[in-house]
């Protein structure tokens, strides 16, 4: 596989663990009853980006590993999955 290839895999694997692992600790300014004038109660008291960054790093380099050594070694690919729509060209 192409670096840019391998680097694009891994970036949209990024983005989307980005999404679950963001939820993951937040504690909301409701959740602590001290809600600023002029923000929502959902917003976080203290946002960690730093945490929330290596956090979503280092499960998503666990995720394109495993998809590396499953693609590279087992010959495992997109291919090797179910059909679920029927094939209507027949």
């Amino acid at each position: 596989m192409a670096i840019i290839s391998a680097l694009a895999v891994y970036f949209v694997i990024w983005w989307l663990t980005l999404f679950v692992v963001l939820p993951i600790g937040l504690r909301t300014q409701d959740d602590d009853n001290d809600v600023v004038l002029g923000t929502v109660a959902s917003a976080p008291t203290r946002f960690r980006a730093f945490r929330v960054m290596m956090t979503t790093t280092v499960v998503s380099a666990l995720i394109y590993g495993g998809w590396y050594v499953a693609s590279a070694y087992f010959g495992i690919s997109v291919n090797d999955l179910p059909r679920i729509l029927p094939d209507f060209q027949k």
